[in-house]
């Protein structure tokens, strides 16, 4: 499995995460399980998964704060998904690179969301980069 494989595996948990504030533990458990996954990538979907879950009140402050006229109960949530998953990588995960963050998540939003949905996504998160870079 790639860092591509398993961001897509802790987007689709962090999905399911929105619709019931709990994670699918059946499907987490298949996920982590699976033959073709490796440690690291395992880590990885745990790390990002549970802390988006650990984080996810700042999280969407964060999203709010940056979604200008948005409301966020108004935001799809595939892109709400994708934005938690960017947004928790962007704040915590220091190995990767912001900006990698971001492209990584336009592409899920492309593939599951609306066609104009990347758009949004990409100036909520030039926002979050911002911000971060100020605090750094």
């Amino acid at each position: 499995m790639s860092r591509r494989s398993a961001r897509l595996s802790a987007y689709q948990l962090i999905f399911g995460y929105l619709f019931s504030k709990e994670i699918d533990t059946k499907t987490y458990d298949t996920m982590i399980g699976a033959e073709d996954i490796s440690e690291s990538d395992a880590e990885y979907i745990d790390s990002v998964v549970n802390g988006v879950k650990e984080h996810y009140d700042e999280l969407m402050q964060m999203i709010a704060d940056n979604s200008k006229n948005f409301k966020i109960d108004r935001i799809y949530k595939p892109d709400l998904a994708g934005l938690l998953l960017a947004c928790y990588e962007m704040k915590y995960v220091e190995d990767i690179p912001l900006k990698v963050s971001i492209s990584e998540v336009i592409d899920l939003v492309k593939t599951f969301s609306t066609e104009n949905s990347n758009k949004f996504v990409n100036g909520v998160l030039k926002g979050v980069f911002n911000q971060l870079n100020g605090e750094k």
